[in-house]
């Protein structure tokens, strides 16, 4: 596709399923690997990323089966190949998460240093420190990471940054080393603990999920299991805006509020009205959204991901709204995003003067002042 054409002007009416966690699912599939029986989710979304994960598992000796009713059975019987190999994962990012299990169940692994979206650079140094504490052998050698261990050991890691991704892949090694490893400055997103309770299911010892601390016992060996993936909460925030930026009502099926309560707060603070039920978020908006201020950070502060929907909510919006970054990584990440975003919504008439520099940028008219 090499275009969308949207003919706009009217409200955003109707009642919309929200797919499963992308966010979710790819950790999901990657802990596959630590079982050798067979692991079957449901509500796993239909994207590029998860068609690349099943082709970089398949590659391994994993072996896929997938219904019509987003489902996927997965099959790590034998790992007959722990490599992650650059063509497959160049795309993805996610890829280093067959990292930690692949060591702790095979010994071994060689995972090409991970490529995909366009923020920039994301060190693993946490991962490898984290694997380095439990045991593992790593070096980098022509751009993988070529990890060695005997059974990896329980050990205290705390994490320099918080990081998703790894305090997942942490989390994952963990479960099958000898003794407790205790995760600290750990992330508390819900994927996290979506990843906790499949884990759980397949015989490990979480808890603590959902905290900054997360304590694994080591168990011998896990099962296989089912389970449902959790909903996508940026799918779901993006829909709300679309319906609240265009005077629209909205009803999602299938997702949570408690999962984004720093979206809905903000939503309400713009004047929608939004219901929370088991199962459905609802979303009215009968007038023009009023200005809000918001400050991006770590679950469970605002996601990162919903600052541009804000961005276009906040250029309807009366007043002047203020978007802030809470780290300097990713202030560096929205100062050079969100100038083309503006210089986007400028084009399309939102704004008539923009002034950027480092660390701001402000806009006149309807458009946000971004301080970072």
């Amino acid at each position: 596709m090499d275009k969308l054409v949207i003919h706009g002007g009217a409200p955003l009416s109707g009642e919309v399923r929200v797919s499963g966690a992308k966010n979710a699912a790819l950790p999901l599939m990657c802990a596959s690997l630590l079982t050798g029986e067979p692991m079957r989710f449901s509500n796993v979304p239909h994207l590029k990323d998860v068609t690349t994960m099943i082709g970089l598992l398949g590659r391994m000796g994993v072996q896929a089966s997938l219904d019509d009713r987003l489902g996927v059975e997965l099959r790590a019987e034998r790992v007959t190949e722990p490599l992650a190999p650059y063509d497959l994962v160049k795309t993805m990012r996610a890829s280093i998460l067959v990292l930690g299990p692949l060591v702790a169940r095979c010994g071994e692994a060689r995972v090409s240093l991970p490529g995909g979206c366009a923020i920039g650079l994301r060190p693993v140094d946490q991962h490898v420190k984290g694997l380095q504490q439990m045991g593992a052998q790593i070096h980098v050698d022509q751009g993988y990471i070529a990890a060695r261990a005997g059974r990896l050991r329980g050990a205290r890691i705390v994490a320099d940054i918080v990081t998703v991704t790894g305090t997942e892949n942490l989390m994952m090694a963990a479960t099958l080393a000898q003794g407790t490893t205790v995760l600290e400055n750990a992330a508390r997103e819900p994927e996290v603990v979506d990843l906790a309770t499949c884990l759980n299911a397949m015989g490990a010892s979480i808890r603590g999920a959902g905290t900054d601390i997360i304590t694994i016992e080591g168990v011998a060996r896990l099962h296989g299991a089912a389970h449902t993936i959790m909903p996508d909460r940026i799918e779901t925030g993006t829909f709300l805006v679309a319906a609240a930026a265009t005077g629209g009502t909205v009803r999602l099926r299938g997702t949570d509020g408690a999962i984004l309560d720093a979206v809905l707060e903000k939503l309400r603070e713009a004047g929608a009205e939004v219901r929370a039920e088991p199962g459905a978020v609802s979303l009215a908006m009968h007038r023009r959204p009023k200005s809000v201020s918001l400050r991006t950070a770590p679950y469970p502060g605002f996601p990162t991901d919903m600052q541009a929907q804000f961005m276009v909510l906040a250029c309807l919006a009366k007043g002047q709204s203020v978007i802030k970054s809470a780290d300097d990584a990713a202030k560096a990440w929205d100062y050079a995003q969100s100038g083309a975003r503006v210089k986007r919504l400028s084009r399309a008439g939102a704004c008539s003067r923009l002034t950027r520099k480092p660390g701001s940028i402000s806009l006149s008219q309807l458009a946000p002042r971004i301080v970072r």
